[in-house]
């Protein structure tokens, strides 16, 4: 690994599992917990050796944590530049330049870059929040595209993987489990079936408040699985076990 070389209000978080560090500016956005459950979540296709595509990279933690688990082409799509200029940094930081790029990009307007239909699985930890006229927004740009829907929707999104998938290519994606009727619609309305969702869940006593899918196109329709949950935390605010191997076990591995 190189040398981080940070600028100013930057710093380097790491996922110690896959070896990886990604620079960050908290000022911006970081990533949490959710962009590593996406990535360890994500079962790609071609045991590994397929074109991957983190729609709404941001600083690319996703992408560069999930790259350590394959051995395919990994392209990282970013609207904003200096969430793209970030996530470049990382990719060199972490060796991984020679087969994972960034592309600076509005995720609708890829395509010039990206064939359609050249891609095996598409990986995405969209903006959660719906924009109505009550919604209140971060005044900060970089986080309200973050987390509101005022550059990408859902159905805007599922669309535009369905356009990069090839035929029975795998989407994976984290949201909130308030979205799931949202997500279900979305999807199986532009030709991707829900096949696996997966819940999260703070503690074990409170409600999910994340939930991951998998989806494939132009998948058969029915049989969704619902995987063993994931629980975050303990009762005494550490991480479970469960989520420690995560963290900080072994690299990943395909199953």
């Amino acid at each position: 690994m190189t040398e981080a070389n940070l600028q100013a209000g930057e710093r380097l978080d790491g996922l110690p599992s896959q070896q990886v560090n990604v620079i960050q500016n908290p000022d911006m956005f970081s990533y949490s917990l959710d962009a590593v459950l996406l990535a360890h979540f994500a079962k790609p296709n071609k045991k590994g050796r397929g074109v991957t595509v983190d729609l709404g990279a941001g600083t690319g933690a996703v992408g560069l944590f999930y790259a350590k688990k394959v051995t395919g082409r990994v392209m990282l799509v970013e609207i904003q530049a200096d969430l793209a200029k970030m996530a470049e940094r990382s990719v060199k930081l972490n060796q991984l330049d020679d087969r994972v790029s960034v592309i600076h990009s509005d995720m609708q307007e890829v395509f010039d870059q990206i064939k359609p239909g050249s891609v095996d699985t598409v990986l995405c930890n969209p903006p959660y929040f719906q924009v109505k006229e009550t919604t209140k927004q971060n005044q900060d740009e970089h986080y309200q595209i973050a987390r509101h829907e005022v550059a990408i929707d859902l159905p805007k999104l599922a669309q535009t993987a369905n356009k990069l998938l090839k035929n029975k290519g795998k989407f994976f994606m984290v949201h909130r489990p308030e979205r799931l009727a949202d997500i279900f619609a979305a999807l199986t309305a532009r030709g991707l079936e829900v096949k696996h969702i997966q819940f999260v869940y703070g503690k074990a006593d409170r409600e999910a408040n994340m939930v991951l899918v998998e989806a494939i196109k132009q998948g058969r329709a029915g049989g969704v699985r619902v995987l063993p949950p994931i629980i975050a935390y303990t009762a005494a605010n550490d991480y479970t076990k469960q989520v420690e191997k995560i963290l900080y076990g072994q690299p990943w591995t395909i199953e």
